[in-house]
């Protein structure tokens, strides 16, 4: 107990320092950002954006200005050289659902992500229902349609398609590393430094022994060296006899290869390599081959697909004479198809490598001929889905008859991994290695040079320089395996010129009527400049001289404290709207706010220390009669905890609560079967810490809220919502009575208290009491608990089956040396206690 006279200050400042503070403030945010972890509408796939959540908790944490933080989230990719933190803040307005669907129309979609930008812009900072201005002028409040679609011009210009990737995050996104990952990747970068010059170092030492090694080699002339880092398999394509694992379907001409023998293919005969090089989407892999075409060649070079034209899986083909990397799910909606700018010499042997790096986009592809990278053509760039067949992998065969390659191929390997320049290069150079040495050192080209001292690497070099060289490779592989794994997030980015955007005639994307530009709303006061571009209204929106955006912040830290804003239509302070309760009090927040330097945490300070805060909750009959919804402000808050809250109250009370701070979703309890009736994906439920996570951290989908949180009014996250709602239902009992997590947080609350106060059960009751309502019962109370216990106590030693069922509810271990049945008979208590409209109110 602190006896000092600001003691109730000092806790409220505790409260604001604490980390719990920023997780408490975004669970608020979130709901207005329509976070999820999935796209929404039918297909409802997994996407990850809790990187821009972690942004969140951060910012409210740090105390970030509510005008940086709103500058931030609108417009931080637009800000001068920004941040990684201020790219990420941009996932705000990329937290609309996406529609992932086939046969949908992109450009419809794409119109319906820029009216949800803008009508998310419109709730959240003007308090304003401008969807109603989508169609035609606004029926109530003073905007007019091309105040809607001036403001539509600003969040028409980022590089998105209408189609989402069903899994994973939609472009434009960025990697996203943590502060550990980024600690690691800068520590990594400074061994890999370390190890480059100690290698660099050993530079003439390593010349000087490749050397000798080079003159070594002409007692070999038919030693070679290829790439096998990863190599998944190798076809010389020497003999017209079946291969290992392997086996031809008619018979190719063997001629002359460029590496010993090749096969000479007709269009009819192919060879199929058996169950290999099954790669998906997030797979990386590379295709290298000799190819010799024709002026006639054309078909599939490698392949696994189905055997028919148009078909999925992943092929690469000649056609034109240019060659086409494909990866397939369906055409044409659901693949990526990319083409050479220019055709293969006719005549003549060439390497190609094509190499894929499991980004899903058509971008993550590269084509090397003779070692060097190509231009690419990207016909088509709608990946959506794994192109994961069940077939063998081919050479010349795949597609069909019509298919069938013709042409010359040798030496087909395909690897497991993405292949770099470097290697590209020394798969392109087919010479022997004692040809290559015999060539002058500075005669020889980047690529020989590059092949030679890969081999004498391998093949030949003293251990110690081997083992610097390995060294090197190894810190390099680390270093690309940390990237990899970075988390990605979905962010804003502007087109080089901006779409022009148009009057779209009753709201239909394929109804363009008058082009307009970007413009903010006319019947507010314009920017002393024309505005460009979002940082340009963003900062028009936090100018000090707006006239709504200061009152409708406030006023949602007002409802965040009294569970009602001075307006009580938070989402709406237009003609149909609520009247301020206090319209002064509104206005002098309002102007105090800004004069704080839109500092939330000294607000709401403000506000938890005003008497008219710290008032009683109770109220008599005749107050009740005359101001039920406290609107007159004459006692102080008493509503509901939200739904996050009331599990998190359960959670801490028995000491599951598991205080780890950001990170991905989590996915704790629910009802088996769940997502199966609307869903084709699985639930797959976690473990350990991972279920006593905060609410704010559970894994949010669309079309399936988590059910606990749903019967106590969540927001759905379908579209923005700013106003709370509180209900009173007999479901929410029966969730508190019986959801895994309540029994079981009733239990481990029950465990806590036989384990750390004696034997006397009023001793724990009171125990129990406290670590749930922050008081003791009072006499009332205990008659009711304390007879309650003895009748749980006699009714579980009389069967141990129940009590045994009870106390095994959930996954936190139970020690051994708890009897059951009273174990059981304190879990009722505590369950009763957490049941208490007391346990779920604030007052």
């Amino acid at each position: 107990q602190d006896p000092s006279p600001d003691a109730y200050e000092k806790l409220v400042d505790r409260l604001l320092a604490s980390p719990r503070y920023g997780e408490r403030m975004a669970s608020r945010w979130l709901d207005a950002a329509r976070y999820a972890d999935t796209n929404g509408y039918q297909t409802d796939g997994e996407r990850h954006m809790w990187r821009w959540r972690d942004w969140v908790i951060d910012a409210y944490n740090r105390n970030l200005p509510f005008d940086q933080f709103t500058i931030e989230q609108l417009a931080g990719d637009l800000l001068p050289q920004p941040t990684l933190e201020q790219q990420l803040a941009t996932g705000f307005n990329r937290n609309h659902r996406g529609n992932s669907e086939g046969g949908i129309i992109p450009e419809e979609y794409a119109v319906e992500y820029v009216c949800d930008r803008v009508e998310t812009t419109g709730t959240v900072w003007l308090g304003l229902t401008l969807n109603c201005a989508r169609c035609h002028n606004h029926k109530f409040d003073p905007f007019t349609q091309q105040d809607y679609y001036s403001l539509f011009a600003f969040f028409n210009n980022v590089p998105e398609k209408g189609r989402a990737v069903k899994y994973g995050n939609s472009p434009p996104y960025i990697a996203a590393p943590t502060k550990e990952q980024q600690q690691q990747l800068a520590e990594l970068e400074a061994r890999l430094a370390q190890a480059e010059a100690q290698l660099a170092a050993l530079e003439p030492e390593l010349a000087s022994a490749q050397a000798e090694w080079e003159q070594a080699l002409a007692a070999d002339p038919q030693a070679d060296y290829a790439v096998s880092r990863g190599l998944a398999g190798y076809w010389p394509l020497d003999e017209p006899n079946p291969q290992p694992a392997g086996s031809w379907h008619g018979q190719p001409q063997i001629i002359a290869g460029r590496v010993h023998q090749a096969a000479a293919f007709d269009g009819q005969a192919w060879y199929e390599a058996g169950d290999v090089a099954d790669f998906g989407f997030y797979d990386k892999f590379s295709i290298s081959f000799w190819i010799r075409p024709t002026a006639d060649s054309r078909g599939t070079i490698v392949s696994r697909m189905t055997d028919a034209p148009q078909a999925d899986g992943y092929y690469v083909m000649l056609t034109g004479g240019r060659l086409q990397m494909n990866l397939v799910k369906r055409w044409l909606d659901d693949a990526a198809r990319v083409q050479t700018a220019a055709p293969l010499a006719p005549d003549a042997w060439q390497h190609v490598l094509v190499t894929y790096d499991g980004s899903r986009v058509a971008a993550g592809i590269k084509v090397y001929v003779n070692g060097q990278e190509q231009p690419l053509e990207v016909l088509l760039d709608e990946l959506n889905q794994s192109f994961a067949v069940k077939e063998p992998l081919r050479i010349g065969g795949g597609g069909g008859p019509e298919g069938r390659f013709v042409g010359g191929l040798d030496e087909v390997r395909v690897y497991a991994v993405l292949c770099s320049p470097r290697e590209a290069q020394v798969l392109a150079t087919s010479e022997p290695l004692a040809l290559l040495a015999s060539i002058p050192p500075t005669a020889r080209s980047p690529a020989q040079a590059a092949k030679l001292r890969e081999a004498f690497l391998h093949l030949a070099a003293p251990a110690h320089l081997r083992q610097a060289a390995e060294h090197v490779v190894a810190l390099r592989d680390q270093r690309t395996a940390l990237v990899e794994s970075f988390p990605t997030c979905m962010v804003m980015q502007e087109l080089p010129e901006p779409r022009q955007a148009y009057i779209l005639t009753r709201g239909q994307y394929d109804k363009p009527g008058q082009p307009v530009g970007p413009a903010t709303p006319a019947v507010f006061s314009p920017p002393p400049q024309p505005p460009r571009n979002r940082l340009d209204l963003a900062r028009w929106l936090m100018d000090p001289a707006n006239p709504l955006v200061a009152r409708v912040a406030v006023n949602r830290l007002w409802q965040l404290c009294f569970g009602t804003g001075l307006v009580k239509t938070v989402d709406d302070f237009g003609i149909q709207g609520a009247w301020p309760s206090h319209p002064e009090l509104l206005d002098w927040l309002a102007t105090e706010y800004i004069r704080r330097g839109w500092d939330t945490k000294a607000m709401l300070r403000l506000i938890a220390t005003s008497a008219t805060y710290r008032q009683r909750s109770q109220a008599g009959k005749e107050l009740l009669a005359r101001d039920p919804e406290n609107r007159l402000l004459a006692r102080g808050p008493r509503v509901r905890l939200s739904a996050e809250m009331i599990r998190d109250q359960a959670l801490a009370a028995s000491g599951l609560l598991v205080e780890r701070l950001g990170g991905p979703s989590v996915k704790p309890y629910q009802p088996e079967g769940l997502w199966n009736e609307l869903s084709d994906t699985q639930y797959v439920q976690d473990h350990g810490d991972n279920l006593y996570r905060r609410s704010l951290y559970t894994f949010w989908k669309r079309t399936i809220a988590p059910p606990t949180m749903a019967a106590f009014d969540a927001a759905g996250r379908e579209t923005c919502t700013v106003r709370e709602t509180r209900t009173n239902t007999p479901l929410q009992a029966l969730v508190l009575l019986n959801e895994v997590t309540f029994v079981e947080a009733a239990r481990v609350l029950a465990q806590r208290v036989l384990s750390e106060c004696g034997a006397d059960p009023r001793q724990r009751v009171e125990r129990m009491f406290r670590l749930v309502l922050g008081r003791r019962p009072a006499e009332a109370e205990a008659a009711i608990l304390l007879p309650n216990l003895s009748r749980q106590l006699e009714r579980y030693r009389g069967s141990p089956q129940a009590a045994a069922a009870l106390v095994s509810v959930g996954e936190f271990p139970r020690p051994e040396s708890l009897d059951p049945s009273e174990l059981a008979a304190y879990t009722m208590i505590a369950n009763l206690i957490l049941n208490l409209d007391e346990a779920i109110t604030k007052e």
